[in-house]
């Protein structure tokens, strides 16, 4: 009797304190403290989001943290069966880093790269290669417009084999160019085909084939 006693002021301490920390909270199906809303009516802590389907949209389940009502850290996204579907991480609020989605059965579908920009300092210094000279680079100051960009590699997969179907390489924002030539790079495919010579140039180097000399009129005057 007297354990119960105690049980039930430890409990209702615990109750009056949440209250006096959360304008509102939830308690999960362990006993945890989410969904928590502080004074200033700011998300804190862990939360579980749930989306019921919607016009034919499917619902889903998000969890993770919240500080100062921003998505902090990792964030799971599920189906309302409890498939998993995307691992996100975010930053001030921004998806940040290597970011995860899945098929409905679970295979991976694509990587994405992603860099959030911090609120209070949007600028940030890259290092850029100096066009007369690749092996230089110098420092150039920028400033985000988004709060978030694409940086890094992107993925591309096929769900059913687990193979990297193509892959792109971002640099704050902009698509980059590997070694000159595209910025998505397949894994396989026809390789690259010489451009067609136009039928003059053919004509004249058949015409000429054999010469020792060839005279090429340049359109400059015989005094020039």
């Amino acid at each position: 009797m007297k354990n119960s006693i105690l049980f039930c002021l430890f409990f209702l301490t615990g109750m009056l304190t949440q209250a006096q920390l959360w304008t509102s909270y939830q308690l999960s199906v362990n006993g945890d403290t989410i969904n928590c809303v502080d004074k200033k009516n700011l998300k804190q802590g862990k939360w579980v989001i749930r989306t019921e389907e919607l016009r034919g949209e499917p619902g889903y389940e998000e969890e993770g943290i919240f500080v100062d009502d921003k998505k902090e850290g990792p964030w799971r996204r599920y189906n309302l069966q409890g498939d998993i579907l995307a691992i996100e991480f975010y930053k001030w609020g921004n998806r940040d880093g290597k970011q995860q989605y899945f098929t409905m059965l679970g295979d991976l579908l694509r990587e994405e790269s992603w860099k959030a920009v911090n609120p209070e300092n949007p600028y940030d210094t890259i290092d850029v290669p100096d066009l007369n000279n690749p092996m230089v680079t110098t420092s150039k100051i920028i400033k985000h417009e988004a709060a978030e960009v694409k940086n890094g590699s992107w993925k591309f997969y096929d769900p059913a084999t687990g193979m990297i179907l193509k892959t792109e390489f971002w640099v704050y924002g902009q698509k980059e160019k590997a070694g000159g030539g595209a910025a998505t790079q397949p894994v396989s495919g026809d390789p690259a085909k010489a451009t067609p010579k136009p039928k003059a140039v053919e004509d004249w180097e058949k015409k000429n084939a054999g010469k020792k000399k060839v005279t090429v009129r340049d359109g400059r005057t015989s005094g020039g």
